[in-house]
């Protein structure tokens, strides 16, 4: 049975794919390799994970405003996430998944970054506020 949570949505759209969880802020200037879709920022816990085709969760976006146009570059390069899900969106990053058409929500009723867990399978239906994990952590229980 999937697990549901409600939030705010920041950006509609509906997407699905496994989780790639982060419990620090990442900047997409100069902390993600936008050809590549990898994070890049040295001693970040996502250090060399691919962010390609991924549910995001982290805590909020952080560092300057030309990380919105690299969002925006690596949805361009196919290697942007599928969504993105934060405890708090700021403007870089809502305005990154505007332009880029990335589904967001924020505000979950419950902290995201502890609630999903890498390898789960999320569905993000940003139109309606919901996030569902479809299933559990792989080797995990919830």
């Amino acid at each position: 049975m999937p697990t549901e949570f409600h939030g705010r949505r920041v950006v509609g759209g509906k997407a699905r794919g496994l989780a790639l969880v982060s419990p620090e802020p990442i900047c997409f200037l100069g902390g993600v390799d936008v050809k590549a879709g990898k994070v890049t920022e040295v001693g970040h816990p996502l250090y060399g994970k691919s962010i390609a085709g991924k549910v995001l969760v982290f805590p909020t976006g952080k560092g300057s405003t030309g990380g919105s146009y690299l969002i925006y570059e690596a949805a361009a390069n196919d290697v942007a996430p599928c969504a993105m899900i934060n405890r708090s969106v700021e403007q870089v990053t809502a305005i990154g998944c505007i332009i880029a058409e990335i589904p967001i929500i924020d505000g979950l009723d419950v902290d995201p970054v502890v609630a999903i867990h890498d390898g789960d399978l999320v569905e993000v239906d940003a139109d309606m506020g919901i996030v569902r994990v479809l299933e559990p952590e792989r080797g995990g229980s919830r």
